[in-house]
């Protein structure tokens, strides 16, 4: 994948039809399905940049940015591309803030983003496989890939003396990706995958997976899937029957619903998150909290960046042509340029404005590779007295 400086014959406009003070951005994540939890504090939070934009009145002289919602469904490629088609077409976006799970949003950049020149911005979506997807310069994301949390999550392991452990993973890229980075690196590091299995998420019954699981001799199972269906489900039946009592999560399964639906024997259960513990995220909690969003939860930082980036590209563009939109996205994001963090968007845009240059840092520390994605930092979760308890960053 190359971030190419071009734009060209995919210009596209946002339709005339719409008012001039008016840029429609996609807001397309799982509202429905596996992740439904998660995806409403990751929509307002990316709407609070949008907000936060307009409000200046410093966007393209006085511009609005107006938010389209769009459900991805997480797991339903057919339905996610179907959902990006309406704002594309219909609605005339100017780009796009999502998608969230991999799978869809390799399906919505393949099949619509792509091939109608529109910006991409995914808060969330973390396969290893996005790094090399033929995205034309188009495909951005905020949150880092899966290669170094399967690295940081088998360090976690080892620093903890768990040698030995059993993998299951959600079947689709995320899973898979994820599943392949962890055991690489685990193996790597000397630690023992006893058996590594996929599951399917929609299930009502799961013993047979976790026998399976719990037949190959580890005590410790690492659940690789989303915190709504399978890998809820997976926990649940190991529970029931006993065969596991020690858990490890990926991002995917780490939220308040799972504590909800488990209880207190989730307790110390281990695993990782995106996120820091640098002054932006600080600035952004208390950013979001004052406008009443939930901004304490994943991926919240990630969704804020996305909407930020795209505001800013689109002012650093002096329009919100789509085309030109793609070339400025890895100048507002990079250095060198004056450092822009949470509620500090308005100031960015008279930056801009004025012909300047600035480096968006923002809530996650965003830094982009060649490729459009950022290396970020990792929290050591464990669940402690039916909380979410941050150890360390890695």
């Amino acid at each position: 994948m190359h971030k190419l400086i071009l734009a060209a014959a995919l210009s596209l406009v946002v339709p005339s039809s719409l008012a001039a003070e008016d840029i429609k951005v996609g807001i397309i994540l799982g509202y429905t399905g596996p992740i439904e939890s998660l995806t409403p504090g990751m929509a307002e939070s990316a709407e609070l940049a949008l907000k936060e934009a307009s409000d200046s009145g410093k966007l393209l002289g006085g511009a609005k940015i107006v938010p389209v919602r769009a459900d991805s469904t997480c797991i339903d490629s057919a339905a996610a591309t179907a959902a990006a088609e309406r704002l594309v077409t219909a609605e005339g976006v100017a780009a796009i803030m999502g998608a969230d799970c991999s799978g869809v949003t390799t399906a919505i950049a393949n099949n619509v983003a792509v091939p109608n020149g529109v910006v991409m911005v995914s808060p969330s979506a973390t396969s290893p496989a996005l790094s090399t997807i033929e995205d034309k310069g188009l495909f951005f994301r905020t949150a880092p890939s899966d290669a170094r949390q399967g690295q940081v999550l088998a360090d976690i392991l080892t620093a903890r003396g768990i040698k030995k452990v059993a993998v299951t993973y959600t079947n689709n890229d995320y899973g898979k990706g994820l599943s392949d980075a962890f055991n690489a690196a685990y193996n790597a590091l000397g630690g023992k995958i006893s058996m590594s299995a996929a599951h399917e998420d929609g299930k009502g019954d799961y013993s047979a997976e976790v026998g399976a699981l719990a037949a190959s001799g580890a005590e410790h199972l690492a659940v690789f899937g989303y915190l709504d269906q399978g890998g809820k489900g997976i926990i649940q039946a190991s529970l029931d029957s006993g065969a596991f009592g020690s858990f490890i999560l990926c991002d995917g399964m780490i939220g308040d619903s799972l504590i909800q639906a488990i209880g207190d024997d989730l307790n110390g259960a281990v695993g990782t998150l995106p996120g820091g513990a640098t002054e932006g995220a600080a600035m952004f909690l208390e950013l979001a909290t004052a406008n009443g969003v939930d901004g304490d939860g994943p991926f919240r930082g990630e969704s804020y960046d996305a909407g930020a980036l795209i505001a800013l590209a689109i002012q650093a563009a002096g329009s919100a042509k789509r085309a030109a939109i793609k070339t400025k996205i890895m100048m507002v994001a990079n250095a060198p340029g004056e450092k822009i963090l949470p509620g500090q968007i308005a100031k960015g845009l008279k930056i801009l404005a004025a012909g300047g240059d600035i480096d968006y840092v923002g809530a996650t520390g965003v830094e982009m590779s060649e490729v459009g994605e950022v290396p970020g930092s990792y929290k050591e979760i464990e669940v402690q007295a039916g909380k979410f308890e941050t150890i360390s960053i890695h």
